[in-house]
């Protein structure tokens, strides 16, 4: 090899490791999915939309499931457990507090967990589907959530407005809230909103590098702002029975909270089905996922999780 050789191999390396894809890799790969249980947490109903608390010990979603104390099509609901390693004892519904007899779907959970987001289309909404929030005092008090406000016309549109997730920069700067939103879910982009000194969201802005002329929606991003994971039925999706993609998780990076998000890459078959992988949701401590798929195990869709490691060195 010529010594200019040498160095242009030197350069390809080079640029290889400062590359995204290599430089923000702090975990490993996600390792087999597992169904949160048939009869427990999964009924033969749609359960869809996780979220869990930073203790691992509640497990928030929605739920079409007949139940004598449902509000209406779908409600909110929350299993708890002992510890983060032991097991979910049955869901309880939320209550009217929370639900209405609309539907109410795809919690998600601020970082200090006082606050709630979820998706309505109850009376008073100003379209389709709209983004609520809910406050509670007592943050370990799963049922002590006060009554939900709109969050008003910065966010909401007349038509479809879903899958909130609440990011606060460690950094500095203002909250931001990142959600799905378009005429229909068909076609819904991801957005982002930042929080005003008055408590209110101002107006969304597109994230053009996430979107495709498909749905992509329910975006979570990691604690640290580097990493999101959104469903979406993009060109390069599974193709489902009938040849036509089906909706996959698809996950991008960056290299700090001030840059654009990397082209979103796929995140694989370990992950992904000929079914589809909806509503994924990043633990606080970015090591577990929780996900929606109707894959058919207990019913209509089901709750499913896959974990990874932290790599050693990596802060």
């Amino acid at each position: 090899m010529t010594a200019y050789a040498q160095i242009g191999a030197f350069l390809v390396v080079a640029a290889l490791l400062c590359s995204p894809a290599i430089a923000e890799r702090k975990y490993s790969d996600w390792g087999p999915v597992v169904n949160l249980g048939c009869g427990t947490i999964n009924s033969a109903s749609d359960d869809q939309g996780p979220a869990i608390s930073k203790d691992g010990r509640g497990l928030y979603f929605g739920s079409n499931r007949a139940s004598p104390d449902a509000s209406g099509g779908f409600d909110v609901y929350v299993a708890q457990r002992p510890s983060a390693d032991g097991p979910w004892g049955m869901p309880r519904n939320l209550g009217p507090t929370v639900n209405s007899p609309g539907t109410d779907n795809i919690p998600s959970l601020s970082r200090d967990e006082h606050w709630m987001f979820f998706n309505s289309n109850r009376a008073g909404s100003l379209g389709d589907v709209d983004l609520y929030a809910s406050y509670r005092a007592h943050v370990h008090d799963d049922f002590a959530w006060e009554t939900p406000f709109n969050l008003g016309p910065g966010v909401n549109t007349v038509g479809f407005d879903a899958g909130a997730i609440y990011f606060e920069n460690e950094e500095g700067g203002r909250p931001l809230l990142f959600f799905g939103s378009g005429p229909a879910l068909a076609t819904s982009d991801i957005w982002v909103a930042e929080l005003q000194p008055d408590g209110t969201f101002g107006n969304k802005q597109l994230v053009a590098e996430l979107n495709s002329p498909q749905a992509d929606q329910r975006p979570s991003i990691r604690f640290d702002g580097l990493e999101m994971i959104f469903f979406s039925n993009r060109t390069g999706s599974t193709l489902g029975p009938t040849g036509v993609p089906s909706s996959d998780l698809w996950v991008a990076t960056r290299r700090s909270v001030n840059e654009n998000w990397e082209t979103p890459v796929i995140l694989g078959p370990v992950v992904n089905t000929p079914s589809n992988e909806i509503n994924p949701y990043i633990s606080p401590d970015g090591q577990t996922l929780y996900f929606a798929s109707n894959r058919g195990e207990c019913g209509g869709n089901d709750l499913y999780m896959t974990t990874r490691t932290k790599l050693k060195g990596k802060d």
